[in-house]
């Protein structure tokens, strides 16, 4: 077998064009100019193209900001009707979306709220045993002033501004003192800038100022489950924590959803025991998909939907009809940095109103109830007897047969 030539790495037009030309393609569909794309990603050599619908929802959108402290505070509510883009090839899920959008706005709308808004850097310090551990998270707690100042007043060039740090959790096992460092990161997801501050905290303040000896520091530690699902993300978030929430009628569930309000409640027993039988992390059914098709038409990490995608739902009979809700802990989510910049995501970000700064807490308002749109409408066709309309939609849509 012929040795292929060695690819260039670089992102300049040369070497894209020389990319393509050895691996053959140079026929294939793609932009004329890849420009845009080179500073999002290594080694560009063309784009993917998903197809991308939009869906309509009617919400209750809550205005936010944070005040001195880092906590959320509501300063303002409207309701709004939203156009959500939807990137994905599965069939029936815009009009599955859309069903269930239809359903709450005939019922008076979704409801938003953002809760909280943190993100994490987990870091770890290798003591000499659990007693030097514990000292040392003991210091590191009473620390967080001072690191807060730190961080204010240091010259290090890599440190962000954006990213400040709200709170610190520690937790001792054998010598490892496991470090939550907890963040807002303004309107991008923070990864990279909370990781920077994580480093000149642990190499540059703890390290040198701590009162044992720190044989290895590591500035990931895992206790918090980054782009993994965890306990501790789903109690305490990673990102902006949002609810949503609508209170269905019995005359909408019947003619939109075509069931009724005590089978969806006696779904949501089953799906809840279900759930806490199989050991999940989430009490809900598939908000992946809803989340997974606006992140990758907004330039969202797509590593990050497995975390931010879970959730709590919740179904309770009131009167007239069906309470449903959907609790998020961490929306990993931005409208700043990353790969909103790109022309298309900008573009979808700007037609929901979502693009730049001071909008991130509005995007994940209406990406938590996109979500719950799904949640509603797939719960229903699954309701039915022997869940013959969830049958039927993968029966009618679903590709190969």
């Amino acid at each position: 077998m012929t040795p292929r030539k060695r690819l260039p790495r670089k992102n300049d037009a040369t070497s894209i064009a020389a990319r393509r030309a050895v691996l053959g393609l140079d026929g294939a569909m793609t932009p004329a100019d890849l420009e845009p794309y080179a500073n999002s990603a290594e080694s560009v050599t063309g784009i993917a193209v998903i197809p991308v619908s939009v869906a309509e929802l009617q919400i209750s959108l809550g205005e936010y900001e944070l005040d001195e402290d880092g906590q959320v505070v509501e300063t303002g509510r409207a309701v709004e009707d939203v156009v959500v883009p939807l990137a994905h090839t599965e069939g029936g899920l815009t009009v599955s979306v859309q069903r269930g959008a239809r359903a709450v706005a005939e019922s008076g709308g979704f409801r938003t709220h953002v809760v909280a808004d943190r993100i994490t850097r987990a870091s770890c310090f290798v003591c000499r045993d659990a007693t030097d551990a514990l000292t040392l998270a003991r210091w590191i707690e009473a620390q967080l002033p001072a690191m807060q100042e730190f961080l204010r007043s240091s010259d290090i060039p890599e440190l962000s501004r954006y990213a400040l740090l709200r709170e610190v959790k520690t937790h001792v096992v054998g010598p490892m003192c496991h470090v939550l460092w907890r963040w807002t990161t303004g309107d991008a997801v923070g990864p990279n800038m909370m990781t920077r501050n994580a480093y000149a905290l642990n190499m540059a303040f703890v390290k040198p100022g701590a009162p044992v000896e720190i044989e290895r520091v590591v500035l990931e530690g895992n206790m918090g489950g980054d782009k993994k699902p965890s306990y501790e993300y789903f109690q305490s978030g990673h990102g902006k924590t949002v609810i949503a929430e609508a209170t269905l009628t019995d005359e909408a569930i019947r003619r939109v959803l075509r069931t009724t309000a005590e089978d969806l409640e006696a779904l949501a027993w089953i799906g809840t025991h279900g759930a806490v039988a199989s050991g999940m992390q989430s009490v809900a059914f598939t908000p992946a998909s809803a989340i997974a098709a606006v992140f990758a038409a907004t330039g969202q990490d797509l590593g990050m939907v497995g975390t931010s995608s879970m959730a709590h739902g919740t179904g309770r009979r009131v009167e007239g009809g069906l309470h449903v809700s959907v609790r998020f802990p961490g929306l990993e989510v931005g409208t700043v940095g990353g790969g909103t910049k790109l022309p298309t995501p900008h573009e979808w970000l700007s037609l929901m109103g979502c693009d730049g700064a001071g909008k991130v807490y509005r995007f994940a308002q209406i990406v938590a109830a996109t979500a719950l749109a799904l949640e509603i409408s797939a719960s229903a066709a699954m309701a039915t007897a022997g869940s013959e309309n969830f049958f039927r939609a993968h029966h009618e849509r679903g590709g190969i047969r």
